[in-house]
């Protein structure tokens, strides 16, 4: 795992072994940026089940102003931490040890961009999350975009009262959905 583009790219990110993360690849994580193009520079990114932090580091790097990162496991944090120290990002970067489900319930509301969901495969919590989400639409800017990684098999229809599935896009075992506000106009979908 590496940073792909901007002021860190070239830093080698750590990861931790085993299945607890799910590092989304080089090749992936670069279409997903070609997608959202300039639109990241001076967002707001709010990184769900962050893990070691690859896609709120990319962000970053790729001159997002800030980027708030909730993880719950303290070993991961601890990796996230020395990742953000060894690319120089930290000091535009808030790391949160909490629930993903107990963050997004609280009364502690923020307005991101771009928020990024990539929980543990097979336990619905993908679709858990946008559904807080999707109750709370105030978490998401006006003309802000959530982006889910999931395995394809994973995939079902949501039925959603704020938000709306604005494009998917596969990468083999790697499946990216972009949902935006209802009735927002998708023509400036990912510029």
């Amino acid at each position: 795992m590496r940073v792909i583009s901007g002021s860190a790219k070239g830093r080698r990110l750590k990861s931790l072994p085993g299945s607890s993360t799910r590092p989304i690849t080089d090749r992936v994580k670069g279409a997903l940026f070609d997608i959202l193009g300039s639109s990241i520079v001076g967002a707001r990114v709010l990184d769900l089940f962050a893990g070691t932090g690859s896609v709120g580091i990319e962000a970053l790097s790729r001159g997002a102003a800030e980027a708030v990162f909730v993880e719950k496991d303290p070993r991961v944090i601890r990796v996230l931490r020395e990742n953000l120290q060894q690319t120089g990002l930290a000091d535009r970067a808030r790391v949160v040890r909490a629930d993903v489900f107990a963050f997004l319930r609280s009364n502690l509301v923020e307005s991101f961009d771009f928020i990024y969901i990539a929980p543990p495969q097979y336990r619905g919590w993908w679709r858990r999350t946008l559904e807080l989400l999707d109750a709370r639409p105030e978490w998401l800017a006006a003309a802000g975009t959530v982006v889910v990684q999931i395995h394809p098999r994973e995939f079902e229809e949501i039925p959603l009262r704020s938000l709306e599935l604005a494009d998917r896009r596969d990468y083999g075992s790697t499946h990216l959905l972009f949902y935006r506000h209802l009735g927002l106009d998708p023509q400036g979908f990912g510029k």
